[in-house]
């Protein structure tokens, strides 16, 4: 059967945590959709073009992945629409810790809600990248600290280029 999950997110940047959910996701669908979000309330450091460019780079670039399982996009729909989409009936999450749970299993239940027939699955990365967090990473980078354990180095020379 041929399963290909949705993973939404905003990946500004994208992180070692991201990456992670993403290889362990590739484990079990045949192809993950990357799906960097475009709405308009967040306040984003990189546009969504630079996000998807930067998490490209990172994947396929850095990481030498599989560019015929992963597919890398930008949106600005609800997400259950993006799965009708991409016909794919899977909601790819991240968890770093119980804080996360509360938020993560709400939306869960909106999208059950808004699309009975999409199941979220919660993949947790392992524990040397779950304490990364795109905001801590951009506060380092701004700081001038070392990110080089957070993110990959093209994700890193365009944070550094963003703080110039």
């Amino acid at each position: 059967m041929n399963k290909t999950a949705i993973y939404p997110g905003t990946f500004d940047p994208i992180t070692f945590g991201h990456i992670d959910v993403i290889k362990k996701g590739l484990k079990l669908f045949n192809k993950i959709v990357v799906a960097v979000s475009n709405v308009d309330n967040k306040d984003y450091l990189f546009d969504a073009d630079e996000r998807i460019e930067i998490t490209k780079k990172a994947l396929f670039s850095d990481l030498k992945l599989n560019k015929k399982r992963i597919m890398v996009i930008s949106f600005t729909s609800l997400t259950t629409d993006l799965c009708n989409k991409h016909r794919s009936n899977i909601i790819l999450r991240g968890l770093r810790a119980v804080s996360d749970f509360e938020y993560e299993f709400q939306l869960a239940g909106m999208n059950r809600k808004l699309n009975n027939n999409i199941e979220t699955i919660f993949l947790m990365s392992d524990v040397e990248n779950q304490i990364i967090s795109s905001k801590f990473i951009k506060e380092i980078v701004k700081l001038k600290g070392n990110i080089n354990k957070f993110t990959t180095k093209s994700t890193i020379k365009s944070l550094k280029k963003k703080y110039e």
